[in-house]
């Protein structure tokens, strides 16, 4: 199991490279870990993803692929190439397939289960007939059946989750939101100590982080629930 400190990802969720860099360097050696997603990535977020990991920081690029088959597996060769130590594609079989028969080197590919954003009313209303406690167990079966590396999915699923995928599966878990914090837009979400006791092997934390008035005193803080509640499962 890596550090408590290497189990914080930090979410760069950030409108350019200039904002991104100056929290890095804000957070110093308090994080090891970035994640970037839309917002970065398509204001230069790659080029800086590939210099974050050259500088032996771990990138986890979260850009979510789903495509015909040869499409993500080209996008997946490309992503391996950066860097990268996570790669997040959409939980569906042809395209986690076609992932995992692409991934190259260190890359480990990660199936997004159901966005934590969701509940089942917003399934219902996107045409699925199940719940999403159901769907993700059954996704992160379909998962675990193809090879993938590992799975997102909220800290509500997790335990059932870990169940499904066993210890050999890396569980990475956002809508993380430490105790008072505002959930945001944020439906499924735990404290990080709670996400950790249910089985998550990574926390993503973004506004509590990025948004803090001193991000790496709440950084700091995230890591110290970490470790205190990695301890007490000993």
């Amino acid at each position: 199991m890596p550090a408590p400190r290497e189990r914080l990802i930090v979410a760069l969720d950030l409108p350019s490279v200039e904002a991104a860099e100056a929290l890095v360097a804000r957070l110093g050696d308090a994080v090891s870990f970035y994640k970037i997603g839309y917002q970065l990535a398509y204001a230069g977020g790659l080029a800086y993803a590939q210099k974050l990991a050259g500088s032996g920081r771990q990138v986890f690029l979260d850009l979510k692929l789903h495509d015909i088959g040869n499409t993500v597996a080209q996008g997946v060769k490309s992503v391996a190439r950066l860097g990268a130590t996570f790669l997040t594609v959409h939980a569906y079989p042809q395209t986690m397939q076609a992932a995992v028969e692409a991934r190259e080197g260190a890359l480990r590919i990660l199936g997004v289960t159901v966005l934590t954003s969701y509940d089942d009313s917003d399934l219902k209303a996107a045409g699925y007939g199940t719940s999403v406690k159901a769907l993700v167990a059954s996704r992160a079966e379909k998962a675990r059946a193809l090879g993938v590396d590992g799975l997102v999915c909220s800290p509500e699923e997790a335990a059932n989750v870990r169940a499904i995928a066993g210890a050999g599966m890396t569980l990475v878990t956002p809508g993380i939101r430490p105790a008072g914090a505002e959930a945001g837009d944020q439906k499924r979400i735990m404290t990080p100590a709670a996400a950790i006791a249910a089985g998550a092997d990574y926390l993503v934390v973004g506004r509590p982080i990025v948004a803090a008035p001193d991000p790496r005193a709440a950084a700091e803080a995230i890591v110290a629930e970490i470790a205190q509640q990695t301890r007490m499962e000993k």
